[in-house]
């Protein structure tokens, strides 16, 4: 199992480093595990002058898995677009075809009074998210800035194509079927066009899926759901750029956008697996990230890409066991409990596993 390591920029290098321990214990163990590491994002374009130089892209795509940490941070944000850290995700998600996203969102048993939303509105939450990754208003052309000051003109272009949207709605009812059997559609058709051609592929496909019960909500709706009764859904499908939000949104049902992983999948199961947060730049070098969602997000590596549900489950177990020993990160300490390091959580859950 080959495995590209791109720790990236702020706190990406802390949390990998935690998850290569993981990986080097089941290396141990016995898995053929090789593993590569190469710049990317901010560090990268402190190297090369690209956030996705050519070495780093031709690594991603001859390895079977990529293991991303994170990427940005204010020092770029100056930078002409196309070479902010940014770039380095977008262009991955392009050239490997990663269009399938799968974000879980789900509340440990131990953190249900760590969410702003009451413990019995959130305990046994447990969603997906099937987000579309390389079509929608993020690529869609033509886009830019014209006009003079005054009287300039910012515009997108939000843009699917009938295979793009065929696509990633298959993926969404397949993991219906292996989950609870409900799907949910999350569009704007009484305002978008482009998300009424959604409705009518989701519709058309939903036959081929019997088993599997097809259900519709428009993206405001879907925002207020998601904070009012968020345990109604099972998995959601939706476009890019909504999906990019409610994501965001639900991972603080769970009390910390630190405990999401999420996994990018092409037609044939290779992925990239980051956690969803960003590169946190006020935090980074001092050792108090929370590494679990970088850990899960390799454990969903093992189960999705490599077809090893056995390990994901002990990845995932470790996990639960290191927050039932009491043990938490300053992003999900409650008040007066003693926040532990990166490195500290590392150890527990190495130590489970």
């Amino acid at each position: 199992m080959k495995i590209a390591l791109l720790p990236g920029d702020g706190i990406g290098p802390e949390i990998l480093r935690q998850a290569v321990r993981i990986l080097d214990a089941l290396r141990s163990d016995g898995l053929k595990i090789e593993t590569e590491e190469a710049p990317v994002g901010g560090a990268a374009y402190d190297i090369a002058g690209d956030p996705l130089p050519a070495a780093t892209l031709a690594l991603a795509k001859s390895a079977d898995a990529v293991l991303f940490g994170a990427v940005g941070g204010p020092q770029y944000d100056a930078l002409p677009r196309d070479k902010r850290p940014e770039k380095a995700i977008l262009g991955l998600r392009k050239e490997c075809d990663f269009f399938a996203n799968l974000r879980p969102a789900t509340v440990f048993p131990e953190l249900a009074d760590a969410s702003t939303l009451k413990p019995e509105v959130v305990s046994g939450l447990d969603i997906m998210f099937v987000r579309e990754l390389t079509g929608d208003i993020y690529f869609g052309q033509p886009r830019g800035i014209t006009g003079a000051r005054g009287e300039r003109v910012g515009f997108n272009t939000m843009h699917y194509t009938e295979a793009q949207i065929t696509r990633i709605l298959h993926v969404g009812f397949r993991t219906a079927r292996q989950r609870g059997k409900r799907l949910c559609s999350v569009d704007k058709m009484n305002v978008l066009e482009t998300t009424q051609l959604w409705r009518d592929i989701a519709e058309e496909i939903a036959p081929g899926y019997p088993d599997v019960e097809l259900t519709h909500i428009l993206v405001d709706n879907c925002a207020m759901q998601l904070v009012r009764n968020p345990r109604q859904f099972d998995v959601l499908v939706t476009g890019n750029m909504f999906g990019d939000i409610l994501s965001d949104e639900a991972s603080m049902l769970t009390g910390s956008i630190g405990m999401l992983p999420s996994a990018s999948l092409d037609a044939n199961g290779k992925g990239l697996y980051e956690p969803i947060h960003g590169s946190a730049p006020d935090i980074a070098g001092k050792g108090v990230a929370n590494p679990l969602a970088q850990i899960l997000s390799m454990g969903m590596m093992f189960r999705y890409t490599f077809g090893l549900p056995d390990v994901a489950a002990r990845i995932e177990g470790a996990v639960r066991k290191a927050l039932a020993s009491g043990l938490r990160t300053a992003d999900i300490a409650a008040g007066g409990t003693r926040p532990c390091t990166t490195a500290e959580m590392g150890s527990a859950v190495l130590k489970a596993l």
